[in-house]
């Protein structure tokens, strides 16, 4: 079953597409605005119906936001379609424009010929994104406003570890336990350094600290 993301501030074209394409044997996501697009894409989608004309953040921006992160299909719907923005919108990585109003047997067709054609070349990531901040679990690497911040083999790790259960307080001696191992002998205080060196790391790249101190405890990642 093919999983489809639709972002759009239409309630009611949200309702008539996800009804369509779950009719049709899809697992339908669905988003008001970026902010809940960003989060829903963590979902790994097989395709983005991604409308352009947003509050806030546009469609143009969130496409440029995860381009480079997601491999799968992103259509863009719109109300408006000059060569100016076709261009922009391919720049910014879209793959085909829907002109609204459309018929939904058109999008329907075309969205089986995006996801025909990506079988092929299809890769998923695993991703994150944190307003700015995005983790690209699956290459390793964590990136802030498109550029990589270097972190060693441990420091990723207790990142993967704090960020993939957002709001879970974790004690210093548990994170040693699941990063080095049970069976390893250490002191588990060398966390402490461990998350310094994380958070002047991040500093560094103009990034602020994404990891809480619950001071008597231990650390944790809050959710965005």
């Amino acid at each position: 079953m093919h999983k489809i993301l639709i972002v759009d501030d239409e309630a009611d074209l949200r309702k008539l597409l996800t009804d369509y394409f779950e009719i049709n044997g899809y697992a339908v996501l669905t988003a008001k605005d970026s902010q809940e697009a960003l989060r829903k894409i963590e979902q790994q989608p097989d395709l983005v119906l991604l409308d352009i004309n947003m509050p806030e953040q546009n469609g143009l921006q969130v496409c440029e936001k995860i381009r480079n992160f997601v491999s799968c299909p992103i259509l863009f719907l719109t109300a408006r379609i000059e060569d100016t923005d076709k261009i922009a919108g391919f720049r910014a990585g879209g793959d085909d424009y829907i002109l609204k109003p459309f018929s939904i047997h058109e999008l329907g067709a075309r969205v089986e010929a995006h996801l025909r054609r990506e079988q092929r070349i299809h890769i998923k990531s695993s991703v994150r994104f944190n307003e700015d901040l995005v983790i690209d679990y699956t290459a390793r690497g964590v990136f802030y406003r498109h550029k990589q911040i270097p972190l060693a083999k441990k420091e990723f790790d207790i990142i993967e570890l704090l960020s993939t259960h957002p709001n879970i307080v974790f004690e210093k001696e548990r994170i040693y336990e699941k990063i080095w191992g049970w069976d390893t002998q250490g002191d588990s205080s060398v966390i402490a350094e461990h998350i310094r060196r994380i958070r002047s790391r991040l500093k560094e790249h103009g990034c602020n600290d994404r990891i809480e101190t619950v001071w008597g405890v231990g650390y944790k990642w809050p959710s965005s």
